[in-house]
């Protein structure tokens, strides 16, 4: 069981876990060993509120396919107990990511003090400029 939040839980056996061999530079196991986890979370027919599934859906992110499916390869670790662990924790960090809404900014204008330093700095830099031409006389 996976905590999302005091109020939303995903259980096991939504969270489907393979055990792959990682990738990478060759070295003692690597060949032998799956150690790396390949973790995928179909979001349509899990048993989030359906408020988390429309925020994740809604996602731009290329680890959450067309068909509403989270993949996650975990890999960074040595031992497959560990690659779950993290496999597990980022899947909880992007879905509570996805349920964090962003402030809305607002539009503000320019102080009078930043607008005379860039005038000031534009001016500044006008006659550097103006000083390379040519002579007259």
């Amino acid at each position: 069981m996976l905590k999302i939040s005091n109020t939303v839980t995903i259980q096991a056996w939504e969270i489907q876990l393979t055990a792959i061999r990682a990738q990478g530079a060759g070295g003692q196991n690597v060949n032998k060993v799956s150690s790396a986890i390949h973790l995928q979370f179909d979001v349509a027919h899990s048993t989030l509120p359906p408020f988390y599934k429309e925020r994740l859906l809604a996602l731009r992110d290329s680890r959450i396919s067309k068909e509403g499916v989270i993949t996650i390869k975990a890999q960074q670790f040595r031992t497959q107990e560990q690659n779950k662990e993290d496999a597990l924790n980022r899947l909880a960090e992007l879905i509570r990511g996805a349920t964090v809404v962003q402030k809305k900014r607002k539009e503000t204008k320019p102080t009078k003090g930043s607008k005379e330093r860039r005038l000031k700095a534009k001016k500044t830099r006008s006659t550097t400029k103006e000083l390379r031409g040519k002579y007259k006389f």
